[in-house]
């Protein structure tokens, strides 16, 4: 995060070393990005961005190859870096309920523009899934978190 001509200086290296204990990376820390596992190398991403020591996080898919496991894990640190470091972070997410469920406020796009936004329960309905996705789907109450929570229809496949 520094220009090549800047020197690293005991701030830095409090910063990182902050970061990879937040992130639970204080272990990984010397090994190079390729040797980490998927669920590894989306942590040290955050680390890095949380050594910047920046109010806003934005973040692309942070969730994306992972493992659901892996998923949760990330998007719980997220969560808790919001709640506890009071940071704002912005991120991209293709999973409806992930999306309910972390987020305090969701911005739906459709061809490059925004269709919706507001509070989960504001905007996540059957009728946005409809015209967004072209997916006919269910939004009930999520019986763990209380967010909407969308079941797709699809082929209507019932098991026996």
């Amino acid at each position: 995060y520094q220009s090549w001509l800047q020197q690293w200086s005991e701030a830095d290296e409090k910063a990182v070393e902050q970061a990879l204990t937040i992130t639970d990376m204080t272990d990984l820390g010397d090994r190079p990005l390729d040797n980490l596992s998927g669920g590894q190398r989306q942590r040290a991403w955050i680390a890095m961005t949380l050594a910047q020591d920046t109010d806003i996080l934005l973040l692309d898919e942070p969730t994306t190859f992972l493992d659901l496991a892996h998923q949760i894990e990330v998007l719980d640190l997220l969560y808790n870096l919001n709640q506890r470091e009071n940071r704002t972070i912005v991120m991209v997410l293709h999973e409806l309920n992930q999306a309910c469920r972390y987020g305090d406020h969701l911005i739906v796009m459709k061809a490059g523009q925004v269709y919706a936004q507001g509070k989960p329960h504001q905007v996540m309905t059957e009728t946005l899934v409809q015209d967004v996705f072209s997916l006919d789907c269910r939004i009930i109450n999520d019986p763990v978190a209380g967010t909407p929570l969308c079941i797709p229809i699809g082929c209507k496949r019932s098991v026996e």
